[in-house]
């Protein structure tokens, strides 16, 4: 399992470029497999759409049980709302952990990416949640935003609004209103490192004036959180 980063092929670490360059067959996302086109060029390719992802892990387990190299990749990192955890899960269920060389090779996280574009709203304690109820009960979700306001946790939220969800963003402001102050400062992060990237920093009281949609990372910072210029900034507590 290949985590290719948040999307342009410099940021891939050298051993999953090594790993996409020596594999036989390339499983993956369409759209993500179409960020890495240059480096996979004449290879085999297994690309579904959303929604199919166990289809793919199954191609990909066939393909390597007859002893291809495959490389299922996932943007970001493969362990973190990636394909990680389904293919192992798969791999168990079917008692094949022992028949199948498995390595997991990180990237890095739409969430990492995203701040280091912002400056340093991640350097206290923060959480990442995706507002997608696809396989996620929005009751569940609910309760963690407001225990993770409560907790005056930074919180990084992952898909926060499609084209037929968008109500869930709103409610999760409502939610984080009721802990943080409609001034805590907001960074929205679209397309990070990719062509069409879009950085913007507001506050949780103009959040929903910007457009939020599947691209989009939004980091919303707890009550130490400052804007300093053109970044955003969570200060660790070093004395100065």
């Amino acid at each position: 399992m290949v985590g290719t980063g948040p999307g342009s092929i410099e940021h891939l670490s050298p051993r999953a470029l090594k790993a996409l360059q020596e594999a036989d067959v390339i499983a993956g996302y369409k759209t993500y497999i179409e960020l890495i086109a240059p480096i996979v060029e004449g290879k085999e390719i297994i690309s579904t759409g959303m929604t199919r992802e166990v289809e793919r892990c199954r191609a990909a387990i066939q393909r390597a049980r007859g002893g291809q190299k495959v490389a299922l990749v996932s943007s970001g990192d493969p362990g973190v709302y990636g394909m990680a955890g389904l293919a192992l899960e798969i791999l168990h269920r079917e008692n094949l952990l022992d028949q199948v060389e498995v390595e997991i090779i990180p990237g890095i996280t739409s969430a990492t990416a995203a701040a280091a574009l912002l400056g340093a709203p991640l350097m206290h304690d923060f959480v990442v949640m995706s507002l997608s109820d696809l396989l996620t009960p929005w009751e569940v979700i609910e309760k963690r935003l407001a225990l993770a306001a409560q907790g005056d946790f930074v919180v990084v939220l992952y898909n926060p609004a499609s084209h037929k969800r968008t109500s869930q963003i709103r409610r999760a402001r409502e939610l984080l209103l009721q802990h943080k102050k409609a001034s805590t400062p907001v960074g929205i992060v679209r397309k990070a490192y990719r062509d069409g990237e879009e950085v913007v920093i507001t506050d949780l009281e103009h959040m929903l004036d910007h457009p939020l949609d599947m691209f989009s990372i939004v980091i919303i910072g707890n009550n130490q959180t400052q804007r300093m210029g053109n970044f955003l900034v969570t200060p660790r507590g070093y004395a100065l």
